[in-house]
């Protein structure tokens, strides 16, 4: 009986022995089988998560910031133990005792799910990271298996910490925002060591549920929540039983539920400057590197320039619109229904789609349409008994657009211009005395656009970018994106490219008709008066912006010539090689122009426009960096008294050091007795040009100073013409409003007189030489080369014969005497070449 139980036994222990090597056998294929083509782990000890790109200012304040995960990585050192330990008690309350997975929890999981329970995961946060980085999230054997393998292995090859730190950065945490930094900003924001016990248990409630817990619509649920993740957390001793009480009985206060200010509203809003950069580098670097690469911008713009800037446009652009009296609005209504409460009206108004980015402006909904008046709701003003009103005097500039695009007449109360439901823009009036409110004023955003760009001469760095009225509102960036017809503001290469070609500023060029046979037919230019001016100093010609001498000098010269001019300064990639084009017909963006410009002002050296100073990736290392100047001297703690630091350039020339010196000394008569004349008034040397295309659709102006060169253009998006338009009238106000706080910051001097070259007094009605000691209001002093004198009595035609029987020009009025062809007979003005059969090219 005893060797039959013993037998029996060992029957058995052979049975369970062999089955258990069965067991550990087959255990053992299963893990090597799944082992074999696992993804390797060892690139997780060289972590770069997506992280959000910022944009900093000179100053080093963030301005802007980009990502795809909105993500801010904090190494395992800088993680406060009290967001560890939260995040533990809620996912992994045995994760630095155990090997990578959890045998215990398994074994609850599997018996709370054959007891009928909610099937749960058992997964060590170890284990969900092999899930987050190497796997898929897929609920499969075959997954979890591969989880298990992987963890036990990076066990061995990273610290607990390390392990904790690749979760804690690459969660999802809701609200967009990945990882516990950017969560505690998000919810709080705080820094992780700011973070209160309570505030780092609500972040450990999101891993499994990222978008179930939000503070505002799913508060008792995110309260019950953080709650468990506290008792947890004082089960496990990370927190006394007082500052468990303190925690659990403590409010969920949250950035949501407006107990907190919003990171994000600290910022600036978004506007041209930082979503141009974002343009640029995303091309440069590549979108991926620019959204997930954690990159640290260093932009060019000077705040204070680029507050004025947006000014300056947004100023000039209003009175222009205001000036043609045209209410259009916003477009967008609110129902009836929703204006009776106003709480429903003010929820309605918050979503709705208007610009919010103009200062001053506020949006507002027409509640109610009095005898004379309209009351408004205002977003951010409170109600009061009176309410808030637009009265009716503040209409009567204005007349209705029709839907048929037709108008009504104009506006003698409130009711004429808006209706119950309209949304619209309202200004505060205030008193020019003490600064006390006055009354409501309706606004609208202008039909009519318009871009500024500000630049340093010597660096290319751009000060500042206004790409339109507002951003928010469209963020079509016109300095940039827009390409349209420099017009007469493109004359400046035709007379650079001829200066170094061998003629003066004092040259005589012969302003009369010409013809010009063109598939199109014959197009006859005429200059903005209709009249001519005949034989006259290439000077006269740029400051009254001469078209027909333009021409002449551009067929003398060559079109060829001036094309691969314009070529070389950037203006244009493969300009066509057409008469009207040195007029200004072809089109190109306010930024190529101003970049072009600055080489005028700066002597005549290329110079590469930029937004950016410097770009840093995620660990510091400098990527980029604009200015390759060299600072000789900088490297010495002082310097002799009266030394600066020597700063080497190899820029390329682009144009002759006295041509250069020559076409700035001309482009100052534009702004002292020309086009621009009046317009621009600052109190240290400056020069431009206007620009104003054929029934004046595009107006120009781009003007500089020693130190700084800017340009405005104005117009419609859909181009037409616009009542009253000239580029010294629509856009000189919007310089001159700029360069005054520009200069009043920076300065500017005397343009340099580049070597080689002395200055001989010139008639500028005549081009004679004068005497040494000559003086008067026709006297001006040319700069001419060594060796070069100039040659008084030679005139260039062009090659065109007409305007030989007309006199010099002498006293810079219209001329009476109506031209002649060289039979003597009278020639007739013909009228403007038409838009689209011959390129229009510029006005003045």
């Amino acid at each position: 009986m005893i060797r039959f139980i013993l037998s029996f036994l060992g029957t058995v222990f052979s049975f369970f022995t062999a089955g258990a090597i069965m067991v550990a056998i087959g255990v053992g294929a299963i893990f090597w089988m799944y082992g074999r083509d696992l993804p390797s782990y060892e690139a997780l000890a060289n972590y770069t998560p997506k992280t959000i790109s910022r944009v900093y200012s000179g100053e080093g304040r963030i301005m802007d910031e980009f990502a795809r995960e909105r993500r801010l990585y904090t190494p395992p050192s800088e993680i406060p133990d009290l967001v560890k330990f939260a995040f533990i008690s809620a996912e992994d309350k045995n994760f630095y005792i155990h090997r990578g997975y959890d045998l215990r929890g398994m074994a609850a999981a599997a018996l709370q799910a054959a007891r009928g329970g909610r099937l749960r995961g058992a997964s060590t946060i170890t284990q969900q990271v092999m899930k987050n980085f190497l796997l898929d999230g897929s609920r499969k054997v075959e997954r979890k298996i591969k989880e298990l393998i992987l963890a036990t292995r990076i066990e061995k090859t990273l610290s607990k910490d390390q392990i904790l730190a690749l979760y804690l950065n690459e969660i999802d945490l809701g609200l967009r925002s990945f990882g516990v930094t950017a969560a505690a900003q998000t919810y709080f924001n705080k820094t992780l060591a700011e973070l209160a016990p309570e505030e780092a248990a609500f972040l450990a409630i999101h891993p499994k549920a990222p978008y179930s817990y939000n503070p505002v619509k799913n508060y008792d649920e995110a309260l019950e929540r953080r709650n468990f993740v506290l008792r947890e957390m004082r089960q496990n001793a990370y927190l006394t039983e007082a500052e468990y009480v303190i925690a659990r009985d403590a409010p969920l206060l949250s950035v949501q539920n407006g107990d907190f200010p919003s990171f994000r509203a600290s910022l600036p809003p978004r506007d041209y400057f930082t979503d141009e950069i974002r343009r640029q580098l995303s091309r440069n670097f590549g979108a991926d590197e620019f959204f997930t690469g954690g990159l640290a911008i260093r932009a060019t713009m000077d705040p204070e320039l680029q507050q004025e800037a947006a000014l300056a446009l947004r100023t000039r652009l209003e009175d222009i619109d205001r000036n043609w009296g045209i209410w259009r609005g916003s477009g967008k209504t609110i129902a009836p229904e929703l204006l009776t409460e106003e709480q429903s009206w003010r929820d309605a108004l918050a979503d709705s789609d208007i610009a919010r980015d103009i200062p001053g402006w506020r949006a507002a909904v027409v509640l109610s349409i009095g005898k004379t008046s309209a009351r408004v709701g205002i977003e951010g003003v409170d109600e009061d008994g009176d309410g808030n009103w637009i009265a009716a005097k503040d209409v009567t500039w204005a007349r209705k657009e029709r839907d048929d695009g037709s108008l009504a007449a104009k506006a003698k109360k409130a009711g004429d211009l808006v209706e119950v439901g309209d949304i619209v823009h309202v200004r505060a009036i205030t008193s020019d005395s003490d600064g006390s409110f006055v009354r409501w004023s309706l606004r609208q955003v202008p039909k009519v656009q318009g871009g500024f760009l500000a630049m340093d001469v010597q660096t290319g760095r751009i000060l500042a970018m206004q790409g339109g009225f507002s951003y928010q509102y469209s963020v079509f960036n016109r300095v940039t994106q827009a390409t349209r017809q420099p017009g007469s503001s493109f004359k400046p290469f035709v007379y650079a490219s001829a200066l170094d070609s061998g003629f003066s500023p004092a040259t005589i060029i012969v302003d009369a008709p010409i013809e010009v046979d063109t598939p199109q037919g014959v197009w006859r230019p005429k200059n903005a008066s209709s009249k001519f001016y005949g034989p006259t100093p290439l000077r006269t010609g740029i400051e009254r912006s001469r078209n027909l001498m333009t021409i002449r000098l551009a067929q003398e010269i060559g079109m060829d010539t001036v094309a691969r001019y314009a070529e070389k300064f950037g203006v244009y990639e493969d300009m066509g090689r057409y008469l009207a084009n040195a007029l200004g017909a072809e089109e190109t963006t306010l930024f190529k122009m101003v970049a072009a410009y600055a080489m005028f002002a700066n002597g005549g050296e290329r110079v590469e426009p930029t937004l950016v100073d410097r770009v840093q990736d995620r660990w510091g290392s400098t990527v980029y960096r604009h200015d390759q100047r060299q600072c000789v001297d900088c490297e010495y703690a002082s310097l002799d008294e009266g030394f600066a630091p020597r700063v080497l350039s190899n820029r390329e020339r682009m144009m002759d050091a006295i041509t250069a010196y020559q076409l700035t000394s001309m482009m100052q008569g534009v702004v002292q007795r020309g086009t621009a004349a009046g317009r621009v008034n600052l109190d240290v040397p400056v020069a431009g040009k206007t620009g104003t295309t054929n029934s004046g659709k595009d107006a120009w102006f781009i003007g500089f100073t020693s130190n700084i060169v800017a340009g405005c253009y104005i117009g419609f998006d859909q181009p037409q013409p616009m009542r009253g338009a000239s580029g010294g009238g629509f856009c000189g106000p919007v310089f001159n409003q700029f360069m005054q706080v520009a200069t009043a910051k920076f300065g500017g001097g005397q343009f340099q007189v580049p070597p080689g070259g002395r200055f001989i007094n010139i008639d500028r009605f005549t081009g004679a030489r004068l005497p040494d000691d000559a003086s008067g209001e026709s006297v001006v002093a040319e700069y001419f080369r060594n060796g070069e004198e100039p040659m008084f009595g030679m005139m260039f035609d062009g090659g065109f014969a007409m305007g030989a029987n007309l006199p010099l020009f002498t006293d810079g009025d219209l001329l009476g005497e109506s031209p002649r062809d060289s039979d003597g007979a009278v020639v007739k003005v013909p009228g403007n070449a038409s838009f689209g059969s011959v390129s229009s090219g510029g006005l003045y």
